[in-house]
């Protein structure tokens, strides 16, 4: 770390000098031009200005020898990462499943379209800008995707409705498409600043929301793996069982809404301590219900419990991380004194 004066220029201007060695190491000199971004906190980002109103991050791959999970999988990685124009190449020529492969990965990520599919390449766009973007209501809006999944699943395993659990399968991709959109903007945002100013949050704020969609996501999965119970013909619910599942399938979901209203809707802290003690309970229901499954005379019933408490149990825990994350932006945001 070095150290500079202020000076006064002019009588009207401040002025502070860098540090000669990373301005030549940047290929700064007079009259060039520097990006400053200032900062709630007090800190100021200087960045060798460019200009990347034209600026598009390409990436061309060769999928020739790819297998179809490495393909979907580079698909992913090159959304989350940021790029806006992707070339896939295969010199002998596309499959017809190889190219029906990437229009259905593609479908699945806000923001990458299908521009041109030729015989040997496959070109694809990004064609949202950050400016059009806001985190924070993409996190809501997955906020309500997860609950509305979780609890449609609870209902139709226990009503042993198997259209409203199919409809429940088919929501999950609404809650990955969301949650890559902004874990794409999140990964964009650490390394531009430009990507930080359009999107109009801190990088702290952008790292809350994308920990918090991560929860989120990880919740609409489960709430997608107890809906194919209701499909699967052989797994059934003991009644005995039913009122006390949809007990702590409502309690679990309240520890996340609770939690989540602390970070997305500015409830007070002590909003995010209550679902942090109702977890704490929960969990001790749970441990009951799980120590009444020892003594079911059906294992194949008591098994398939066994999973949805487990999903259930997951459920809060991930309301719990929110709550630790929702603890913490109340900290970081606090600027009373002691």
């Amino acid at each position: 770390m070095e150290t500079r004066k202020v000076q006064l220029s002019g009588g009207t201007t401040y002025t502070v000098s860098l540090p000669k060695s990373w301005a030549n190491e940047h290929g700064i000199d007079a009259g060039s031009t520097l990006s400053l971004y200032p900062n709630g906190d007090g800190t100021l980002l200087v960045e060798v200005d460019a200009d990347r109103s034209t600026d598009t991050r390409t990436a061309t791959i060769d999928i020739s020898t790819a297998s179809a999970d490495a393909v979907r999988q580079r698909i992913h990685a090159l959304h989350a990462v940021g790029f806006d124009a992707v070339t896939l190449l295969d010199r002998a020529g596309h499959a017809t499943e190889t190219r029906a492969l990437i229009e259905d990965t593609v479908s699945n990520l806000s923001g990458f379209e299908l521009l041109e599919a030729g015989d040997t390449r496959i070109r694809l766009t990004n064609l949202i800008d950050a400016d059009n973007v806001d985190i924070r209501k993409s996190t809501l809006r997955l906020r309500l995707v997860m609950l509305g999944m979780h609890r449609d699943a609870v209902t139709a395993v226990l009503d042993g409705d198997e259209t409203l659990a199919r409809r429940v399968v088919d929501r999950d991709s609404e809650a990955d498409k969301l949650f890559a959109m902004v874990t794409r903007h999140f990964r964009r945002a650490l390394t531009d600043l430009q990507e930080v100013e359009k999107l109009g949050y801190s990088r702290d704020e952008l790292f809350e929301y994308y920990y918090v969609s991560r929860q989120f996501e990880r919740i609409a999965d489960h709430a997608e793996k107890i809906a194919r119970f209701a499909i699967d013909p052989e797994a059934t619910v003991p009644a005995a069982f039913e009122d006390r599942i949809d007990a702590v399938a409502s309690d679990a979901r309240q520890v996340v809404d609770t939690a989540a209203d602390v970070v997305l809707a500015d409830a007070d802290i002590e909003a995010a301590h209550t679902a942090l003690a109702t977890r704490t309970e929960l969990a001790a229901d749970l441990r009951a219900l799980d120590r009444d499954l020892y003594t079911h005379d059906d294992p194949a019933e008591a098994y398939v419990v066994g999973l949805l408490l487990d999903s259930i149990r997951r459920t809060a825990e991930y309301g719990g991380n929110v709550a630790d994350i929702a603890i913490q932006q109340v900290t970081r945001a606090c600027t009373c004194a002691e």
